[in-house]
Parts: structure tokens; C-alpha cells; sequence
């Protein structure tokens, strides 16, 4: 896998947690030949920082990438303390999957100023995508406001129009600062939010996996491990298989935004109370006596993926990666 050398790539910087399905958008980004990825970042989140940037560099070998500046950047959200999701994605935040060391090695900068050095030196407006809590996206728009003027826009996976995962209401990246996303969304840069509603329906079928596991490919190997992970779904119970892409559905978005039903929508971030973490997403057709009466206070305009074409996404997702073939043939 190289860099894209088409002419209107787009140009992406990713910001990563790089556990499971990190590692997936990773993959993807940089196979898909309409995405340009300058650089990545990494924050504390699904695994330590240390973890993520090992996970990172490592992941690089596996796609035998060129060059990609990587760089470490928040170790902690900017309020609470670090959060682990070993639960779901391992101590080593990869699950199972084991990669032998990588001869890659880190920025010596941050990645703040990383993100600023390259979105200052692009020709183009860059888009962010933020696949992990917006730690490093808030610092960077605080610290270097003027970025915005090169940011083609925001694109996250976070969020949940219904229910959550971290808790009943709240999705994880949000959950685990959600004060960094709320400044994410009032820095007046267009975001999209790829939420739990989208990211709980695009999964590669277990016999697939399971294929892909026993593929001579060293790619398709690793895939079909990622794509295994198992969750486990609480005390007493067994992990299931779910066979999600997951972070990787918020880079499909990028190359194929028609597969998506969406709508822009007011929304917000509850920063308190047991909904601390929530996205507040206003679905509502009419106004409510909130807004009548003038106490709805205020809210952000973003546009909102509500539902995917599934079939869509998971041949989008496997075709970009060479492995299209382990899928059934479409009759």
C-alpha cells in the first residue's frame, strides 16, 4: 500500500486510539486511492498513548506503508483521568493479534504541532477525522485557532443519536471527553458525526473472517484476526462475535458519503449528571415549548449519519483492501 498519487485525494489527517478498528480505518485510509494521509495522530483512549503509537507504527508495517508522520499527543482527556477499554479491545488495545516490533519510530514533536505543521503546509483544506476522543482535536483548535481557516472539516466517530455504549446514553470517544468534543463542535469548523447508530450495522460475516484467518496473505491475516476480536458482553456471559468495522465505516464516509442516510441536525454535548458524555441530537420536526419559550439554549448545527447501506460498505471495505474475493459473489 502507498500514498495516493490521484490528483483530488482527499487530504486526511487521522487522529487515532489505534485499538481494533483503528487499526481498520488505518488499513483502509491508506489503501483507498481517494484518500491522501498526511499524518496521524495518537491519544490516550482505547489503550495507553505509549500502546496506541506502538499499535500505530506497527499497523504501518502490516499495510507496508511509506513514510507516514506519526506523533503522540494526549496522555488524559483534559479534565478526567484516562480510561481504559482493555474490556473490549485488550490490554494491548489489538485484541489477540500479535505484531512483531517495527523499525518505525515516532515524531519528536507532538501531536498538536504536528497537525499544525501540516495543515499549515497543505494546499488544500485538510479534513480531520477523529476516531478517538477529540483530546487532541480541542487542544489543537485552542492552541492554533487559526487552523480553522484550512480545515475542509471535521469528520468523528463518537456519538449516538439512541442509546450508548460507554453508558446507557453516552458512546465511549464522546464519554471519555466530552468536553474536548464540545469544543470540537463550537469551533465553527463543519463537522459529521459517525455515531453508534451507523457504526453498530456495518459487520463483515464470521465465515468471511474466519477466511480471511486462514489466508495465506499476511494482510488478509491480520484483518480477518481484527474482525474476530470478540467482546464480551458482560459478567457470566460469553464474548460474541461482531465482526464490525467500526472506525473504519467514518473513512468509508469520506469516498462514499451516498451510502449514508443523513441530515443536518442541531446538537450537543451533555457535560454533566449521569448523561455526562451524551450527544444531544434535536430530531424533532416542530419546535418544542423549549425554543417557544426560549429556553432551549444553545445548540450546534452538525450533519448526522442516521442509517447505511450495510452491503454497501462492507463490499467497499474488503474491495479497497484486495480481499473482496473471500466475500460470497453477488447474484
Amino acid at each position: 500500500m502507498t500514498h495516493s498519487t490521484v490528483p483530488d485525494a482527499i487530504p486526511v489527517i487521522l487522529d487515532v486510539d489505534t485499538g481494533v478498528d483503528d487499526a481498520l480505518a488505518i488499513l483502509f485510509a491508506l489503501a483507498h486511492p481517494g484518500i491522501n494521509v498526511l499524518g496521524i495522530s495518537c491519544v490516550a483512549g482505547n489503550a495507553s498513548l505509549e500502546r496506541v503509537v506502538e499499535n500505530t507504527l506497527r499497523i504501518l508495517d502490516v499495510a507496508d506503508a511509506p513514510p507516514v508522520p506519526v506523533a503522540a499527543g494526549a496522555r488524559r482527556p483534559l479534565l478526567e483521568p484516562a480510561r481504559s477499554a482493555a474490556h473490549v479491545h485488550g490490554e494491548s488495545g489489538l485484541g489477540t493479534l500479535k505484531l512483531a516490533a517495527t523499525d518505525r519510530q515516532a515524531e519528536s514533536i507532538s501531536s498538536i504541532e504536528l497537525m499544525h505543521r501540516l495543515i499549515q503546509a497543505s494546499p488544500h483544506p485538510v479534513t480531520l477525522v477523529g476516531l478517538a476522543p477529540q483530546t487532541n482535536l480541542a487542544l489543537l483548535l485552542r492552541q492554533y485557532p487559526d487552523v480553522v481557516d484550512n480545515i475542509e472539516r471535521i469528520v468523528f466517530m463518537g456519538g449516538s443519536t439512541t442509546v450508548g455504549n460507554a453508558t446507557a446514553v453516552a458512546e465511549f470517544n464522546v464519554w471519555h471527553d466530552p468536553e474536548a468534543a464540545a469544543i470540537v463542535l463550537d469551533s465553527g469548523v463543519p463537522t459529521f458525526m459517525y455515531g453508534l447508530d451507523v457504526f453498530n450495522q456495518v459487520a463483515i460475516p464470521e465465515p468471511v473472517a474466519a477466511a480471511l484467518v486462514r489466508s495465506n496473505s499476511p494482510l488478509a491475516h491480520v484483518v480477518g484476526l481484527l474482525l474476530s476480536n470478540r467482546v464480551a458482553l458482560g459478567s457470566g456471559r460469553n464474548a460474541a462475535y461482531t465482526g464490525l468495522i467500526g472506525d473504519a465505516g467514518a473513512i468509508c464516509a469520506l469516498v462514499d458519503p451516498d451510502a449514508l442516510t443523513t441530515a443536518m441536525l442541531p446538537l450537543r454535548i451533555q457535560l454533566s449528571g449521569y448523561g455526562r458524555g451524551q450527544t444531544l441530537v434535536d430530531q424533532r420536526i416542530h419546535p418544542g415549548e423549549d425554543i417557544v419559550h426560549g429556553l432551549a439554549g444553545d445548540w450546534e448545527a452538525a450533519e448526522v449519519a442516521l442509517d447505511v447501506d450495510v452491503d454497501r460498505y462492507v463490499h467497499l471495505f474488503l474491495d479497497t483492501l484486495g480481499l473482496g474475493s473471500a466475500l460470497p459473489q453477488r447474484r
